[in-house]
């Protein structure tokens, strides 16, 4: 499912305006898991693994992107929270013969602090990479836009 990206920009420019009353890293994180959930297609079963990840996003404690290519990315959605990976320095995704699944591979959090409790994946969507990065750039300029109107208003 697709959210309209007027409509999609009016909810990131409310949570904004919100945000001058907010504390902590919480609306963030609630805003980046909207974009990326915004632009993720339909839950798959698995997907092919590689054998490495070329990089991930936490969003939040209780999802991820992890992408297995430079254009290629899955919003993993976890079951419950998952411990320390909004600060993990490394993880790693179990794989069976190649494939990560929904509901039988996990994430788990490298770190030395880490008690390293495996975090089950509950649902797979694929995320349209040049769709995301639009969204950002829109997403980024707006904001700026609303921070010029501030500043030209005389706002605090």
């Amino acid at each position: 499912m697709r959210i309209p990206v007027p409509t999609l920009l009016l909810t990131i420019a409310m949570s904004l305006g919100l945000a001058a009353c907010a504390n902590g890293p919480d609306l963030r994180d609630a805003q980046r898991l909207a974009l990326y959930e915004a632009n993720a297609g339909a839950p798959v079963e698995s997907f092919h693994y590689f054998g490495g990840i070329n990089g991930w996003t936490p969003l939040g404690d209780s999802a991820l992107a992890v992408w297995t290519r430079p254009n290629q990315g899955y919003l993993l959605d976890l079951l419950g929270s998952c411990p320390d990976l909004e600060y993990a320095r490394a993880i790693s995704v179990s794989n069976q013969f190649g494939r990560v699944h929904a509901r039988f591979d996990s994430v788990d959090v490298l770190d030395r602090d880490s008690f390293g409790i495996p975090c089950r994946i509950e649902q797979i969507r694929p995320i349209d990479a040049a769709a995301l990065k639009q969204a950002e750039r829109e997403m980024r300029e707006s904001v700026e836009m609303a921070e010029r109107t501030q500043d030209a208003g005389g706002g605090t």
